[in-house]
């Protein structure tokens, strides 16, 4: 039998302190208390960002990556690697990594070379598409899942298929502190002669404190002496999202019942030393949480094992927790039967007495000191199990083995290019052209790009992606005649409609947008505003006789009825434009011209897009059929000998009878066989999507005819196409969106799909 073989470096990843959460707090907790038992260990931890301007972390934090910054946690895993970290303990919570449900830390996790241990702090029952394959991932990529409560690998074997071997057990650490009468602790808080109900930790809506609140009149009516503390901020993200309109509905609440005097808020995120002074002085201690599934609550485990009486939700980490009597378990949302718990404790003084005793003997298993030992076992198995330094994998890293690498996201030149109107249409090389003013098809590919990269994450932080994704949404509110349903197109730059009616494809290219934000916006008003627009907007497509602007309103349906399953004037429309696209497919295509009319024009890849999406999702074959025979046909004719892609040109473009033009190349023929052959990989699976996607993008970075990029790194904008002998030094609107959107989707077929990538 091998004998364990003790780690000689722990890395950790988690959030770290001074960030002010939960997970911070107990990352910074388990490296300190790992470290004092291996005390000939090197225990380091890195530390991720959720700001720019970052943290001043302690020494033990070694590096760092940018929550949304992709890039940064491929860098962390080389930097892991060549350091030769023996072990990486991973935190994992939805919602401190960037991407779709945190999907970036999957760069790090396939990348490096250690084991990995994860605890998850979060295991959920019915998690969504995106949560079940990073959940998934997780599985695959860690030696040991670490869960704190025995529901947790319950579901982890259930919902995720987890080997039982792999799952590991251990509760969450708490500070080793000596049982205490609380009377000090109450004179140094001023609430000395009170008998002290507490609740603490990041405030938001699902703790439940307004059912506490509620059950104070009853309480107090026999014990006027009671005071109930609220302790903590409000949580970082709802504060940024809503304010603080949740602890100040508390407090118009406490005032409304009449309990205003017997309800202290402290609104600050307190240190462990001043925590444990609001524990010693509470006498009752109560989670109201609203939610079930939660599988771990560090204030709970605290509370409880400082020796304190507990009444709660009965939440997972709760029902085990206080099992067997040691707590008291109330229904949800229920303030009676908190009344009348907190009645029968404090009617029976000494049945609360032997509660706390029960608690502080059992939180003794707790303690960091044998957290800290049952996690060393666990590194020491896993580090047994796998002999081969980290380091050692630097000679596997060659062109095939890695991830697909897109450049970073860089979004000077978007900015560059809006003012407080919108996003001008054209560039004099790297300056906006004002002379030409805006259009809807911009502003509606700017709204859709924001709308996009506030879902995917990365280096563009929230607050510029909100401002000028409500810039770009104010055009099209602006746009729309809403006696006519129909947009306008063009806009002087003294702010003048050029015109009463846009083209029916900037129609499109609007409700296409406005689908996706209607469906994907973070933002409550800009994801109501969208609805309504497309609301007012859509009557107008089924009248149309551009197959284009139907197959943009497709793509934007197809986005909105994701969100909006039944209804059914939007499926109706779907439907109909659907059997037009098909109707003009039986009309037109043969065997050497599998196409839908007899010249192919611009943005050709949107038709078979639009048919490969709504024909999956309605379940219509000969939707899908024909997308992918179209999408096929054009792959072939779009590629050169040596095999790059080679759009068809502008400059002529491609009749059924006559010549190919070979130029003047645009970036949105680039962007739109990217977005098709990605969903072609999604559904159909098959690798050679994945490489048509590739090939489509790597034309921005010079695979092309002329072997010469068209996207700009220095600026962050893309030239308005490539002619026979350069690159058109102008950077439009439109190009440059057309490059960060297939950026965009390049990424999140990374993470979302990763087999579209390999």
């Amino acid at each position: 039998m091998t004998r364990p073989r003790p780690p000689q470096r722990i890395a950790f990843l988690g959030d770290y302190v001074p960030r002010r959460c939960g997970i911070a707090t107990f990352t910074r907790d388990l490296c300190e208390a790992v470290s004092a038992a291996a005390p000939r260990a090197d225990c380091y931890a890195g530390a991720v960002n959720d700001r720019p301007d970052r943290y001043r972390y302690p020494p033990r934090v070694r590096f760092e990556l940018m929550e949304r910054d992709i890039h940064s946690y491929r860098r962390a895993a080389d930097w892991l690697n060549f350091n030769n970290a023996d072990v990486l303990c991973v935190q994992h919570e939805f919602g401190i990594y960037g991407g779709p449900s945190g999907s970036h830390l999957l760069a790090l996790l396939k990348e490096v070379r250690m084991p990995v241990v994860t605890t998850l702090h979060t295991v959920l029952e019915d998690p969504n598409e995106g949560q079940r394959r990073v959940m998934n991932e997780l599985v695959r990529h860690s030696a040991r899942l670490v869960v704190m409560a025995d529901k947790g690998a319950e579901i982890l074997q259930r919902v995720y298929a987890a080997p039982r071997e792999q799952i590991l057990a251990i509760p969450h650490g708490i500070p080793d502190v000596p049982p205490h009468r609380s009377s000090e602790a109450k004179e140094q808080l001023g609430v000395d002669g009170r008998t002290v109900l507490l609740t603490f930790g990041l405030l938001g809506p699902g703790k439940g404190i307004e059912h506490v609140i509620e059950a104070l009149p009853a309480i107090v009516a026999t014990h006027p002496e009671v005071v109930y503390i609220i302790l903590g901020a409000t949580h970082p993200q709802l504060l940024a999202r809503e304010g603080e309109r949740y602890r100040i509905g508390l407090e118009w609440l406490a005032e409304e019942r009449g309990v205003k005097d017997h309800v202290i808020f402290y609104n600050q995120f307190v240190e462990p030393a001043d925590l444990m002074e609001f524990i010693r002085c509470s006498d009752i201690y109560i989670t109201p949480y609203l939610g079930l599934n939660q599988i771990t609550s560090g204030t709970l485990a605290q509370v409880f094992g400082s020796g304190k009486a507990v009444i709660s939700t009965p939440y997972w980490h709760a029902r085990e927790l206080l099992a067997e009597g040691r707590g008291t378990l109330v229904p949800v949302a229920d303030p009676a039967a908190i009344a009348r718990a907190v009645h029968h404790w404090l009617d029976h003084p000494d049945e609360l007495e032997r509660i706390r005793a029960t608690a502080w003997k059992h939180g003794q298993t707790m303690i960091w000191p044998t957290v800290a030992r049952s996690y060393l076992e666990c590194f020491a198995a896993v580090v047994t199990e796998n002999r081969h330094p980290p380091r050692t994998a630097f000679g596997e890293w060659t062109a095939s083995t890695r991830s697909y690498d897109p450049p970073e996201r860089k979004l000077d030149h978007v900015k560059r290019m809006t003012d407080g109107t919108g996003i001008f249409q054209h560039a004099l090389h790297t300056v906006p052209d004002f002379h030409h003013g805006y259009c809807t098809d911009d502003n509606a590919r700017a709204f859709l790009l924001c709308t996009l990269l506030e879902g995917l994450g990365g280096s563009a932080s929230g607050e510029i992606l909100h401002a000028l994704s409500s810039s770009y949404l104010a055009f099209l509110n602006a746009a729309l005649d809403r006696g006519s349903g129909r947009f306008r197109n063009f806009l002087g730059f003294d702010r003048r409609w050029l015109e009463d009616c846009g083209s029916e494809d900037s129609h499109g290219r609007a409700l296409w947008a406005l689908g996706v934000g209607a469906a994907r916006c973070h933002y409550p008003g800009q994801k109501r505003l969208a609805t309504h627009l497309l609301d007012a907007a859509l009557d107008s497509v089924p009248h149309f006789s551009s197959p284009r602007a139907w197959a943009f309103t497709l793509l934007g349906l197809h986005e909105y009825l994701r969100e909006y399953p039944d209804d059914d004037r939007a499926l109706n429309t779907r439907k109909t434009l659907v059997n037009e696209l098909l109707r003009l497919w039986k009309e037109c295509a043969t065997t050497d011209w599998p196409w839908f009319e007899t010249s192919a024009t611009y943005e050709n890849a949107r038709f078979s897009q639009a048919l490969l999406q709504s024909g999956h999702a309605m379940g219509r074959a000969d939707a899908v059929h024909a997308g992918l025979t179209s999408l096929r046909w054009l792959a072939s004719i779009q590629k050169t000998q040596s095999g790059c892609f080679r759009p068809i040109g502008s400059n002529g473009f491609y009749s059924r009878d006559g010549a190919r033009a070979d130029f003047d190349q645009q970036p949105v023929e680039a962007q739109a066989m990217v977005s098709a052959s990605l969903y072609a990989c999604r559904i159909t699976g098959d690798a050679v999507w994945s490489r048509e996607a590739r090939r489509a993008f790597e034309w921005f970075l010079g695979r092309n005819d002329l072997g010469l990029p068209i996207y700009d790194p220095l600026s962050g904008g893309c030239g308005d196409g490539l002619h026979p002998d350069r690159v058109n030094a102008n950077q439009g609107a439109e190009s440059t969106l057309a490059f960060h959107l297939a950026l965009a989707e390049m990424i999140d077929a990374e993470h979302t799909h990763p087999t579209c990538l390999t």
